[in-house]
């Protein structure tokens, strides 16, 4: 599956296991299910991601997130965006690792889940296809400011923004 970051196509150094067998495996992405016994087996200089459902409790992830390198997170449909509330809790507990969406997203959403953690997009075959990666990357760009509070850069929140161009004396009013 075709794997974007930021800035484009983006290399991949992880292999995916379906099994907590990682044996020799330098970076290797587990299913959620047998994250535990894959740990267990980890080999000093190896690094384990994960891949979770997009429906998992933030809770039932925390306490691993210490001993991860990669959290990558299902997403079922382009239109089930729980996955960008968990990778944004993700972030805020301060994991530092690489934040991966797997799935069928489309382009339009890519600047919202780089501003929600995400680091990297895996793509299905099809999807890679109908939207390539310069559509990716204009999508990207054409956003400028969002709604939200808390989301990528400083002083790109429209709120902000539009509390910014009032006059001191309609602000203190408030």
């Amino acid at each position: 599956m075709p794997l974007l970051d930021r800035n484009g196509n983006a290399g991949d150094r992880w292999t995916r296991s379906e099994g907590a067998a990682i044996g020799n495996i330098p970076a290797a992405i587990v299913p959620w299910e047998v994250l535990v016994e894959a740990l267990d087996v980890q080999e000093s200089e190896q690094v384990i991601g994960v891949l979770i459902p997009n429906n998992i409790a933030f809770s039932e992830v925390a306490p691993f997130l210490p001993r991860l390198a990669l959290i990558a997170i299902a997403f079922p449909a382009y239109a089930d965006g729980r996955g960008f509330s968990l990778a944004r809790q993700i972030r805020r507990a301060g994991f530092a690792g690489e934040i991966r969406a797997s799935g069928p997203l489309i382009a339009d959403q890519f600047a919202y889940a780089l501003s929600c953690g995400f680091d990297t997009i895996e793509l299905p075959e099809a999807n890679a296809a109908r939207q390539p990666v310069p559509q990716w990357l204009h999508a990207k760009d054409s956003f400028s400011a969002t709604y939200q509070r808390g989301y990528g850069e400083t002083g790109r929140n429209i709120l902000d923004q539009r509390r910014a161009a009032r006059p001191a004396a309609a602000v203190e009013a408030e």
